[in-house]
């Protein structure tokens, strides 16, 4: 049982290890590390991001047009508001990231404030390849196979030609 250990460990055979020499160390690849297994599966499809301002009371996406003097089209609740703007932060003081000299007391009704920026968020589009919601996918050039459902009624027409039994 000698030179046989399992474990490297150390301990009591040390010295047995040190009588047989150093360990060879590899030498490691120079440059570049190659690319990872490019026959693996694919990365999904990025989704779009669209950057657009809404509604704090019904999260409307607004036209990028909008007059934020006016209200929203959908609620009819003023747009000109604390609560519309990029500013506004509840665990702050007044409730504004900027210093404001006096506090504003209804952050949901319009006011006059200078400082009024409207809030922006980036979302992701719900469809994919970019296309507004609502807009049919084109199927993809060539006979690339069965195109996609384009209702629960095709579907589900797909779903029971897999099972059905000839």
């Amino acid at each position: 049982m000698d030179n046989d250990r399992k474990y490297r460990q150390q301990g009591y055979m040390d010295s047995d290890r040190d009588a047989r020499g150093p360990r060879e160390e590899r030498p490691k690849p120079q440059g570049p590390r190659p690319p990872i297994d490019v026959t693996g599966p694919r990365l999904p499809r990025l989704v779009q991001h669209v950057a657009a301002s809404r509604c704090f009371n019904c999260a409307t996406a607004l036209p990028p047009d909008t007059d934020f003097s006016g209200v929203c089209p959908k609620c009819n609740a003023d747009l000109h508001c604390c609560k519309q703007c990029s500013h506004f932060e509840p665990s702050t003081r007044f409730q504004c990231l900027k210093p404001i000299p006096v506090r504003i007391p209804v952050k949901d009704k319009r006011n006059e404030c200078a400082l009024f920026t409207p809030r922006v968020t980036v979302a992701r589009e719900g469809t994919a390849n970019g296309l507004p919601a609502g807009t049919p996918a084109a199927p993809p050039p060539g006979p690339t196979g069965p195109s996609a459902p384009r209702n629960p009624e095709d579907a589900r027409s797909a779903f029971d030609k897999l099972f059905k039994k000839p």
